[in-house]
């Protein structure tokens, strides 16, 4: 779908010297003199390189829509994550650097999303929220009620996160996968 230069948004997923490029900060430009342009910072899906272009609302740019399945998380090996998808039990193999940091926080059976372009996938999304039950936690530090506190725990994949003081090993809780902090105990 073409859409102008000037219509560019931050999130947006454009065609650009032969590349795919999302656009992260946008910034309508008027000078005092000559026309006003939109300058967008850039940055490759593919390889993570950054650039900076100005488009004319003259301009037309190739605005791109990423196909998105839903896929079963069923092993990693290594480097390499392979996922089911759920429609066509077709197995799918990709690098764990698509999935990034949250992907310590798969399970087996999980359901992720898979964003993909002419059927390259080029990114996973977890579930925002997921159950991990507390394997070590670190005995209450008497005293320190009056201030909101916390304490280290380590959940069953290995990961730390910060708990309030009442949660002990064995307890199940559900921990944000963004950013890999603590929710609340799980209500099974």
């Amino acid at each position: 779908m073409k859409i102008n230069g000037n219509e560019i948004r931050p999130g947006n997923l454009i065609e650009h010297k032969g590349a795919l490029w999302r656009a992260v900060k946008c910034q309508a430009v008027k000078p005092g003199k000559g026309g006003a342009f939109n300058q967008v910072e850039l940055k490759d899906i593919r390889t993570g390189t950054k650039l900076n272009e100005r488009f004319r609302a003259s301009e037309t740019v190739e605005k791109v829509r990423l196909e998105q399945k839903e896929y079963t998380y069923l092993f990693a090996d290594g480097d390499m994550i392979t996922f089911m998808d759920t429609e066509t039990y077709d197995q799918i193999t990709i690098n764990s650097d698509l999935v990034g940091e949250p992907a310590v926080y798969l399970q087996d059976g999980m359901v992720v999303t898979i964003e993909s372009f002419e059927g390259e996938p080029l990114g996973v999304t977890l579930p925002e929220h997921v159950v991990f039950q507390i394997v070590e936690a670190d005995a209450v530090v008497k005293g320190q009620t009056q201030s909101s506190s916390f304490k280290p725990a380590v959940l069953e994949n290995g990961v730390r996160v910060m708990v309030p003081p009442h949660i002990e090993s064995g307890t199940r809780i559900v921990v944000n996968t963004v950013e890999g902090t603590y929710i609340e105990r799980a209500k099974d």
